[in-house]
């Protein structure tokens, strides 16, 4: 049986994976602030690296919420990078050699020229929000890990994955929630650019990619579906009795990335994994989830 930690465990994707990580039979240990457990304390770090010595490392955790780190840039800098290297130099430190997947993001790309999609993994990286930033460098961190100090690191620049139980500041599950809230109690939609487009996993599909993944040689690996969808389809997905919806200028980024659709070709070719849930299936069990919160 092999000792699993988990950074971000009480997350969204973070609990998904515990539990498929525990499905399939791995001895799941979870670090998480929830718990008073955080990143950007070293020593704590460390420690808890030495207590139980893991033999596989899945960093998820992070300040993962693009809007917040426009509001709250140096949180989103301490946790994403600080924590990033915290954690690599306890193992570094310590003398243990665990596999370690570092969960990137699809944001590193950034502005993409509408030639350059899908995107591959030689795309370069032109990020357009503090969060994108600071993947950039804690993918850059790992890789630099990896090749000095010969440590095992799988970088995976995860495309957009949804569920339920996603936080309600994201896209999909704000559409949902105010949904299940107008079907109780009446009002309207609000929403933001609808002409984004996007790529989306369903989160119980990525946590397989992740477990997959991290077994590979070190290198960066794109994953998502390769289907790009706008904003606008997943509204109208979700929004099948036909609310009312109003833009809200609020909610509207100056700097929005137009269009991330994945190239997961080398991926695939290397593990077989390809998404099982449809769209359509996510967001109604998305809904349905809302619906009953509600």
């Amino acid at each position: 049986m092999n000792t699993c930690l988990v950074t971000g465990s009480a997350g969204f994707v973070g609990n998904y994976l515990k539990n498929e990580l525990e499905k399939q039979g791995h001895q799941v240990i979870g670090y998480d602030i929830k718990d008073g457990l955080t990143l950007t304390n070293y020593e704590q770090l460390r420690w808890f690296l030495d207590k139980d010595r893991p033999d596989y490392i899945y960093h998820l955790a992070a300040q993962a919420f693009v809007g917040e780190s426009f509001g709250d840039p140096n949180r989103t800098i301490d946790v994403n990078i600080k924590g990033t290297i915290n954690l690599l130099e306890a193992v570094r430190n310590l003398g243990i050699r665990p596999k370690i997947l570092l969960a990137c993001s699809s944001e590193e790309y950034g502005h993409v020229e509408p030639d350059e999609c899908p995107i591959n993994e030689n795309n370069p990286l032109r990020p357009m929000s503090p969060y994108g930033i600071s993947k950039v460098a804690c993918d850059m961190l790992g890789d630099w890990y990896s090749k000095q100090y010969g440590l095992h690191i799988v970088r995976t620049r995860a495309f957009n994955h949804t569920g339920k139980d996603r936080g309600e500041m994201y896209v999909t599950s704000s559409f949902a929630k105010q949904i299940a809230q107008i079907e109780k109690y009446g009002g309207v939609l609000k929403h933001g650019n609808l002409d984004a487009i996007r790529d989306f996993t369903d989160v119980r599909d990525m946590v397989k990619a992740y477990i997959l993944a991290i077994n590979l040689e070190p290198d960066v690996y794109n994953i998502g579906s390769g289907i790009g969808i706008t904003i606008q389809r997943v509204l109208d997905i979700l929004n099948s009795i036909g609310v009312k919806t109003e833009l809200d200028p609020s909610r509207v980024r100056k700097t929005e990335v137009p269009r991330l659709v994945c190239d997961c070709s080398k991926f695939y070719k290397l593990t077989g994994w390809k998404p099982t849930i449809k769209i359509e299936q996510t967001l109604s069990d998305l809904l349905e989830d809302w619906r009953s919160k509600v």
